[in-house]
This record gives C-alpha cells, structure tokens and sequence, in this order.
C-alpha cells in the first residue's frame, strides 16, 4: 500500500520517548518509534521531526526561574532527545541529519532550511532540536514553523491520547471525542491540544493536523497510509 503523504512533519512528545519510566529516555521505546519511522520510509514518505523535551524539562513549569533561562534549558533537553532518537534510526539502518536551531556544531548541524530540504529529497530523515530557537514559543510552533519552511503535506501530532477531545478524557468520562475540527473551533474553545500560535500558524499555512495516540507506534505507520485514525484538524 502505497503512502497518502510525501513529505511529513512528525512532532513528538517529549514524555513518549520515556516510555514506562515517565521520565528520561527508554531506549526499546524510542526503538519501537523508530521501527515506525522506517516503515513510513519505505513507503516513500520524507519525514521530519520534531521532539519535545518535557521527559526532562518545561520551561513553563520552572516557578521562580527566568522564563528565557528555563526555555533554554528546555531547547538543551530538546537536543538530548534528537540525539537519541537519531541513534535509534541509525541502528535501524537510516540515514539521519539532527538540526539545531541554537548552534552547536559539534554534535549537530545548524538548522539551514535549504540544507534540511535538500536532506529530505535525498531520503534522510530530519530531526530539528532546540524548537524554534526563541524562547517563549513551544516545541508545537517549532513544528508548525519547520512544517511550513519544509513543505510538509501535514503535521502528525502523535500524543498520549487518541485525538482531540471537547475536555480532558482523563478527568472526565464523559469527555467527546472529535473526529474532525476546524483551526477556529480549537481556537474559541481554547482546546489545549496545540497552543494557539502553533494553530494559528497552520491555520494561516493550511497545514493540517492529525492527532493520534502513539501508546502504539505503528499508529505512525497507520496515519501515514491514510487510516482513519485520531482526530485531523483542517479549515
């Protein structure tokens, strides 16, 4: 079955790459990712990456520290992460370029939107780290910012829960799931899926958003064929 998509935006969660250890790295599930991200490779697809950094730290939640301080302490965990999700693809036998978009050369390339295209078309899978590079601007606008430099079809936003709700499903069980929503409805109801520059940012680009659970990988490999999965966000 061939891929709906040619070129994609993955954003990941920070906290999906702990696994069980609800913090830190656990490597057989930054592997199984990574088993995800080959087979969307195979199907053809050039494939970005965004990683958060919240399985070590959010800037947002620091209390008394200076906000730009803490998001540069969040944009270093950021890194960690690209990094091992970069080693996970490469024992699985892919070709991987890690960006930053705070230099830092000797682990990294700096982030060139040209250099990381010209990457993508020569099949490499490309992790941006450090988010936009800015404080105050979440990992989620890094995604929706690298999506739109990349031309990226769509955002897979894969997250710990199964789509967009109208509340939060963990506290209430009557929560309603959508299977469909509009850039604006997230908006006005301040839905806390994605923060609002990030959805604006897409809503003004028309890219759109799928958002699914990736408790199970291979709902990477699902989305990209065009399974009907989470909840996709589009005008």
């Amino acid at each position: 079955m061939e891929s709906k998509y040619k070129r994609i935006l993955l954003k990941i969660s920070g906290e999906s790459l702990s696994g069980n250890k609800k913090s830190g790295i656990d490597f057989d599930e930054v592997l199984k990712i990574g088993e995800s991200i080959k087979k969307c490779t195979e199907l053809g697809i050039q494939i970005g990456v965004v990683v958060g950094g919240g399985n070590f730290w959010r800037g947002r939640s620091s209390g008394k520290m200076d906000r730009t301080r803490a998001d540069h302490m969040g944009m270093m965990a950021t890194v960690i992460n690209s990094l091992g999700l970069a080693d996970a693809l490469e024992q699985l036998n892919l070709d991987v370029r890690v960006q930053t978009a705070i230099s830092m050369q000797q682990i990294a390339e700096p982030y060139i939107r040209n250099k990381a295209v010209r990457h993508l078309e020569k099949g490499r899978i490309v992790i941006f780290g450090c988010g936009t590079g800015s404080p105050f601007f979440s990992t989620d606008t890094a995604a929706s910012l690298r999506a739109a430099e990349i031309g990226a079809q769509i955002i897979f936003k894969a997250t710990n829960t199964d789509g967009i709700y109208d509340s939060d499903p963990a506290t209430n069980k009557n929560a309603k799931k959508y299977d469909y929503i509009t850039y604006e409805k997230i908006l006005s109801k301040d839905l806390k899926v994605m923060d609002s520059t990030a959805t604006s940012m897409c809503k003004d680009n028309n890219i759109p958003i799928l958002v699914f659970s990736i408790k199970d990988p291979q709902n990477i490999v699902r989305a990209a064929k065009g399974e009907i999965i989470g909840t996709i966000v589009k005008s």
